[in-house]
């Protein structure tokens, strides 16, 4: 009890701006201030170590102090068939070696269908103050110690139709915790308190769009004092009071469903991706003046071509990068759309951008990480292929890069 309790303790006071405690890192945008990042890679150089990983999931790795965590979905009986039920769990590594700290179960569910490019755990796991909180859509979310892995509480009462399975990762806010559950009809966002899962507050997303469901990650953005959570999901962004759940503006993009990219904020723009059938990149602004609908008003600029489906953009200084699905990268003005380039960067891709160390770090679907230079000019540093299945996004520890496979988490090191 007593060691319990002192990894505890070390964990809540570890946390830093060094850590990777949710979704894109500390500021939930996808950069990180680490320095002397590996440039390159391959299945035998520069690992650190490697781990397996049982199961399958495609949350991305979270950091805090000498702790990652994951979440996986285990077939019950322990015989991998897609069409088995699921065991939902959450595990713990040693950051400095790799190996198992502890390894949960929290829930067993009936094997839904998901998209090829999903998973039963998607979702990305986010931490605050020694807990570990754990989602797993419309199968359930926890709240767990992340020193012992011992379960604090976990409800299944929020669950829903889905389309495709789950993807949306949770946020925190004061002592709430925030989840988007777009769901096939009703689509929602739902805030429960972190420390019962108990709801307290829902908000109805309402659109035209024909098709409800999305799987989009919200993010907590200050206005001149003004917290507002953006929420983007089939049709329509919503900017709410992430303290009441009361709607601040919205804006409308007609059809736009299945939205996956997590929306960004800079130069006092919201960017954000349309989503499916063919997505529309957006740049709203947003003011003291965006109230209500603002879909007359505050669009400063859209892009139609190469507009990603699934990754999350990043911008760096003035410039805003994206990637399509099928690996174009494109940089553009991030105050203006102009764009400055747009080349063929990876193959299909479906993780989300990482900014650190003065470069920008891309990873694609067959485990292809490439490294390119920031600027208006396109121009690779290095291509690094591990072989190996890869839609999970990129995470920091240290000095190094944290990249989770299918099968595998490795360490990269310089």
């Amino acid at each position: 009890m007593i060691r319990a309790l002192i990894c505890t303790a070390l964990l809540s006071s570890l946390l830093s701006a060094a850590d990777w405690p949710e979704f894109r890192g500390s500021a939930a945008q996808g950069h990180s201030d680490a320095t002397n990042l590996p440039l390159t890679w391959s299945p035998t150089s520069h690992i650190a170590w490697k781990t397996a990983v049982a199961g399958v999931g495609w949350s991305s790795p979270v950091v805090i102090g000498d702790r990652i965590f994951l979440t996986s979905a285990l077939p019950v009986g322990g015989v991998e068939d897609p069409k088995a039920d699921r065991s939902l769990h959450a595990m713990a590594f040693d950051a400095a070696t790799g190996k198992p700290a502890w390894d949960v179960e929290l829930f067993t569910a009936v094997a839904p269908r998901a998209h090829r490019k999903n998973s039963h755990a998607s979702p990305t796991p986010i931490y605050e103050d020694g807990k570990l909180y754990v989602h797993f859509g419309h199968l359930g979310t926890a709240c767990l110690d992340a020193a012992t892995g011992q379960t604090v509480w976990a409800t299944q009462e929020y669950a829903y139709s889905p389309v495709h399975g789950n993807g949306s990762s949770p946020v925190l806010f004061e002592d709430l915790l925030i989840f988007s559950a777009d769901a096939e009809k009703e689509p929602k966002v739902i805030a429960i308190d972190k420390t019962t899962g108990k709801q307290r507050w829902a908000f109805a997303r309402e659109s035209e769009a024909k098709k409800k469901f999305s799987f989009c990650t919200p993010l907590i953005i200050d206005v001149n004092g003004q917290k507002q959570l953006i929420t983007p999901g089939s049709g329509v962004v919503n900017a709410l009071n992430p303290k009441t759940g009361e709607e601040i503006w919205h804006c409308f993009y007609d059809q736009g469903y299945s939205v996956v990219p997590r929306p960004i904020y800079a130069h006092g723009m919201i960017y954000l991706s349309s989503g499916y059938d063919k997505p529309v990149l957006y740049a709203i602004k947003v003011d003291e003046n965006s109230k209500g609908d603002v879909t007359g008003t505050h669009i400063a600029w859209t892009i139609e071509k190469a507009a990603p489906h699934n990754p999350s953009m990043a911008v760096i200084g003035d410039e805003l990068y994206f990637v399509a699905d099928n690996g174009i990268l494109t940089c553009a003005d991030a105050k203006t759309g102009q764009v400055h380039y747009s080349e063929r960067c990876t193959g299909p891709i479906s993780a989300s951008l990482l900014v650190a160390d003065g470069k920008l770090y891309l990873q694609d679907e067959k485990g292809l990480g490439v490294v390119v230079k920031p600027g208006k000019t396109f121009r690779i540093l290095a291509q690094n292929d591990l072989g190996e299945r890869s839609l999970a996004s990129y995470a920091v520890v240290g000095s190094d890069l944290l990249i989770r496979t299918e099968g595998n988490l490795y360490r990269i090191r310089k």
